[in-house]
């Protein structure tokens, strides 16, 4: 019986395209090997509304927020809290940054209402503000619980995918013994091999993080930021980093990494710890910071959903329903996302 999807890859993008396919009434198999530490399975988590040194919105926050606290209502409501991100200023300039900021936007920020409030757990010099509402996605259950029932209804295949099976026809795919209308890809770093896709600007950055048990620090409610991250994460650990590596010369994780993170959390950090993890991966990020969303411009029945980068748990959801809505209804993908900007240099 022919499908209508085949989907490669069940990351965060993945098991949304996946969900909503079967929301429409599609049929779909997946393929994945699994593999412990890719980017979606190695990632904080978080939702952020704010970025970067000057504090910025986050590009579409408004729509995306709206849009994420539905869609994981749906698929996995036991997966989504909201925190608040405590901010220390690491800096005075990140400080006066944060001030003119408030001054100028306080959508999502603000001062805190005390500075000492953290002061048995943490040492900062410059106060902090915090940053509301953030959200964190529990990726460490949200995605082996996807799995499973992927695998319970055999819409799931845990094998590597080998692209040499793979035989592309004007209006379907064949891999192996698969048979179906198109093929999309969700395969985060292996799309930089794709050979229908390699030619997309994709800009990969390493990134590495440690897991740590901190028995004294009883904070599920709350994100700690100063210059590094500190998220709760399953089991009562804490999650923090992440470095932002453009050149490397393996996906391993490194002393480097480790021994700078320790010296910064003995530096911060006035509670016990104890480093239970140290893992890496690599985030399928785009040179200008937009996914790829849409179908090859010679190859109709090959698609793609990547590109996410740092931003996946708000991303996905919602340009994995946007494709469902194009080949379902026909509705229009968002043109600064739709791979067809790039048809140019896919047609070479």
């Amino acid at each position: 019986m022919m499908k209508d999807v085949l989907i490669v890859g069940q990351g965060i993008c993945g098991t949304f395209l996946s969900w909503y396919l079967e929301q429409a009434g599609r049929t779909f198999v997946v393929i994945d090997e699994e593999r412990p530490h890719t980017a979606s399975r190695a990632a904080a988590g978080l939702i952020n509304p704010v970025t970067g040194r000057r504090i910025v919105k986050t590009w579409m926050i408004d729509e995306l927020l709206d849009f994420a606290q539905k869609a994981y209502g749906e698929m996995a409501p036991d997966c989504m809290r909201r925190v608040d991100l405590i901010d220390f200023f690491p800096t005075a300039q990140m400080r006066l940054a944060f001030l003119d900021r408030l001054k100028d936007d306080p959508q999502y920020i603000q001062l805190a209402a005390d500075d000492h409030a953290w002061d048995s757990s943490f040492h900062y010099e410059l106060g902090f503000g915090t940053i509301a509402p953030c959200y964190l996605v529990d990726l460490p259950k949200l995605l082996p619980t996807a799995r499973r029932r992927m695998l319970d209804q055999r819409t799931l295949r845990e094998e590597y995918f080998d692209q040499q099976a793979l035989t592309i026809r004007p209006d379907s795919i064949q891999y192996k013994d698969i048979t179906a209308r198109m093929v999309i890809f969700c395969d985060g770093i292996a799309s930089f091999s794709n050979p229908y896709f390699s030619r997309l600007p994709f800009a990969p950055n390493k990134g590495e993080a440690l897991i740590l048990d901190i028995p004294q620090l009883d904070q599920q409610t709350a994100v700690f930021k100063k210059g590094i991250t500190l998220a709760p994460w399953k089991d009562g650990l804490y999650w923090v980093g992440s470095s932002y590596e453009w050149s490397f010369s393996d996906t391993n994780p490194t002393n480097t990494f480790r021994e700078r993170t320790e010296a910064a959390l003995k530096n911060w950090i006035k509670l016990p710890l104890q480093v239970i993890d140290h893992f890496a991966s690599v985030r399928p990020a785009t040179l200008e910071r937009r996914p790829f969303v849409g179908f090859h411009p010679l190859h109709p029945a090959v698609g793609i959903l990547n590109g996410m980068g740092t931003k996946g748990c708000s991303l996905a959801p919602y340009f994995a329903h946007q494709l469902v809505e194009h080949m379902v209804r026909g509705k229009a993908i968002q043109p600064n996302v739709d791979v067809k900007r790039f048809a140019k240099i896919l047609s070479r």
